[in-house]
């Protein structure tokens, strides 16, 4: 079984990596273009990347066999109900217990690779900000490990019932949600509802990102209209109900989008809304957003994982490498823009500064061992993940099989435990 550990490596007191701390080089490691190279990192950044044996000093990590790329980011969590599935009764929403499944489930996609993490947290009726509370307590205790942040989702923001809404959101932001987050379709009156969320973001500089079916074309146009040019920008997801929309009805949509520069991000492994909203919507079966046809458009597509576990998803695994590889299987991306989904425009809509493999850019990444993108979205057991600069989680899988005539036959490469 693979062995997943955070590395315990104390950081700063703001979570950065200490600028005296020695460098550290990846030994031998291949990049996405085939180049076999020693990357250098030191204080947070990339320091330099050279052939193969060049780089000293820093203490050397070897990862011969390992594809090195940037790090993925999570767009879309739920890390407050995260691993509840199996729980017995109702689940609790005591601080404490919030705050340690909001920790596990980061360290466990920490481990998959996602160095930054954004979990939609409700907010308001009988818990009122307590989870939040608890979130964000969360968010200091992983610092140094992960960067995660937190979306503040009132339910309702409109009519009589929205005054308290408005009051807790407000209330949330200024307890220290970098998001301002919704779920327009749960309101009496959706277009009023991201009003009122685009109105509060402008007033505090916000992002925003409304949790939305999309199955509505009328009420996605007129948010796009609202949405244009609002920064730090607009983010809708997971917009499965596009898929069940005229291709035509869709195209029309992406274009207004694009143009209003909302970043969608999709779910492949289904939609994250509870069964009862499920249910309320007609128990749709769950799928994904046409990402191809909103690519095609120009619309800034991310990826994410959604449900852990949890009331929406019995299972679950956190993985952005799965959410690439379902995309890639789907037909909805190629390899290589699927990882884009779930790592360039992931960390795009998180509001993180682009990685590259090269001298200059954040030292946040992932190495997994395989020859090429392709095999390791198909097979990517073992994994080092970086984090500004430090090595923060590794995950180590051993394959083995019993002796075999076919296999020697055919000389294929196996590990043997020694008795």
């Amino acid at each position: 079984m693979p062995d997943s550990h955070p590395q315990q490596q104390p950081p700063t007191h703001d979570g950065r990596a200490p600028e005296a701390a020695p460098a550290l080089v990846l030994g031998g490691v291949r990049l996405a273009d085939g180049r076999t190279v020693d990357v250098r990192v030191r204080g947070g950044r990339i320091e330099a990347v050279g052939t193969a044996g060049s780089l000293v000093p820093g203490t050397r990590l070897d990862l011969d066999g390992y594809l090195l790329l940037p790090a993925p980011a999570e767009p879309h969590a739920h890390c407050d109900t995260a691993l509840t599935a199996d729980a017995p009764g109702p689940v609790s929403y005591v601080p404490e217990d919030v705050q340690r499944r909001t920790t596990e489930a980061a360290l466990l996609q920490l481990g998959h690779g996602a160095t930054a993490l954004r979990t939609h947290v409700p907010i308001g009726g009988v818990h009122g900000l307590r989870s939040l509370e608890a979130v964000l307590s969360a968010r200091e205790a992983l610092r140094g490990l992960t960067d995660l942040s937190s979306v503040a989702v009132p339910r309702v923001l409109t009519g009589a019932a929205g005054a308290d809404g408005l009051a807790v959101l407000r209330d949330a932001v200024k307890m220290g949600a970098g998001v301002i987050g919704g779920c327009p379709d749960l309101d009496p009156d959706p277009t009023g509802h991201v009003e009122a969320v685009l109105d509060i973001a402008a007033r505090h500089g916000c992002a925003v990102d409304l949790h939305t079916d999309g199955d509505d074309p009328a009420r996605l146009a007129r948010l796009a209209a609202m949405a244009g040019g609002l920064r730090p920008g607009v983010t809708i997801g997971p917009c499965t109900g596009l898929a069940r929309l005229p291709h035509d009805v869709v195209a029309r949509v992406a274009e207004r989008l694009a143009a209003a520069g909302v970043t969608v991000v999709c779910l492949p492994q289904g939609d994250c809304a509870g069964l009862d909203d499920r249910r309320a919507r007609g128990a749709h079966p769950p799928g994904c957003a046409p990402v191809r046809l909103l690519r095609s458009a120009g619309v800034r597509v991310a990826a994410g994982s959604g449900a852990l576990r949890d009331a929406a998803n019995p299972v679950g695994r956190g993985d952005p490498l799965e959410a690439a590889f379902l995309l890639a299987s789907r037909g909805e991306a190629e390899p290589e823009e699927a990882y884009e989904a779930v790592c360039e425009r992931a960390r795009a809509a998180l509001g993180l500064p682009e990685v590259r493999v090269e001298a200059g850019f954040p030292a946040e990444l992932l190495a997994v061992r395989g020859d090429g993108l392709p095999g390791v979205l198909s097979l990517a057991y073992s994994r080092v993940v970086v984090h500004q600069g430090r090595v923060v989680a590794r995950t180590s899988a051993v394959r083995e099989y019993c002796t075999s005539a076919a296999a020697a036959a055919l000389e294929l490469p196996r590990q043997a435990r020694t008795e």
